[in-house]
């Protein structure tokens, strides 16, 4: 497992991110199992979000099976999300703050190690959210911020403000849906969809500002849409491709599926929506594969992309 140093926060962060979003269905045994695989393979961030599971229920469900504490909590490192609510998004001082201590409270922790704004609210008041976080990093409540689905001109917005370092920004990402990627790759090709700039030029502004993107929905046709691993329907030849690759680095289709993100030279973290133990360990195995360029690119056009 390949640690990042984040050079905004400092971090140590492994590539593969284990995300909590679907565990309110498990029973304790199984959260401490699936844990203890993470952890076991090297995985020392957890993604939470305050909506999962409804009103804290994921954290609510992480905090009584796992209970951190001592050594173990602080080889952790937890990150919680917050901004959506029922029919909008909200980033008022006080939903913020608010959100925070019930997210402490559910999780059983006494922080965050980091907190991201989930999705873009257009009325945001940058004094307010940079109000909010002053007072929670005052408090030792968090002690890392980011952002979550935003572009870079809405990042900028937020640093005339926010004193802290925006360090992260979630996204969607993979093999088949790859804007993050694509436009770049196609720029200025008149007529071509895949040359439209949907994100403003995230990927570059990322590296250029030192922000860690982390890649949500990793094995996600789409908006999920389902999962493109094994639809030979839809894409017979990606999966070929895939196959073949799996077999050659001696992992599974989704260690190559992991590998394809975790290959970008951006440093990009791959977050894992799992609740099965063994999907954990072959994305671990996935997050070193050494693919070359020609077959990341191989991968990249099986998926319906275009190399102009």
């Amino acid at each position: 497992m390949k640690l990042l140093e984040s050079t905004l926060s400092g971090l140590k962060a492994s590539n593969v991110v284990l995300g909590l979003m679907r565990i309110n269905s498990l029973d304790d045994d199984q959260i401490r199992d699936l844990v203890a695989a993470a952890r076991d393979e090297g995985i020392n961030v957890l993604d939470h979000a305050d909506i999962y599971g409804g009103d804290h229920g994921c954290e609510r469900r992480f905090g009584d099976a796992v209970r951190p504490t001592g050594a173990d909590r602080e080889a952790m490192i937890i990150q919680s999300k917050v901004g959506i609510r029922q029919g909008y998004f909200d980033f008022s001082a006080e939903h913020i703050a608010e959100s925070v201590d019930e997210s402490l409270r559910a999780l059983r922790t006494d922080y965050l190690d980091i907190l991201l704004l989930h999705r873009p609210d257009t009325l945001v008041e940058p004094d307010e959210v940079a109000a909010a976080f002053d007072r929670l990093h005052e408090a030792g409540k968090v002690r890392h911020f980011g952002v979550s689905n935003h572009t870079p001109g809405q990042i900028e917005l937020l640093k005339r403000s926010v004193r802290q370092p925006l360090a992260y920004n979630q996204v969607q990402l993979s093999i088949t849906h790859a804007p993050l990627f694509a436009a770049g790759i196609a720029a200025n090709m008149q007529g071509l969809d895949q040359s439209i700039d949907r994100d403003n030029g995230l990927l570059d502004y990322s590296r250029l500002n030192g922000i860690t993107l982390q890649a949500w929905s990793p094995f996600q046709k789409g908006f999920f849409d389902g999962v493109f691993l094994g639809d030979r329907e839809q894409y017979p030849e990606l999966n070929d491709a895939i196959d073949e690759l799996a077999e050659k680095y001696g992992v599974t289709p989704t260690g190559i599926a992991v590998a394809w993100i975790t290959r970008h030279p951006a440093g990009i973290q791959v977050v894992l929506g799992t609740t099965k133990p063994d999907r954990v360990r072959e994305s671990a195995a996935g997050s070193e594969v050494p693919l070359t360029r020609q077959e990341w690119y191989r991968l990249f056009t099986a998926a319906g992309y275009r190399v102009p």
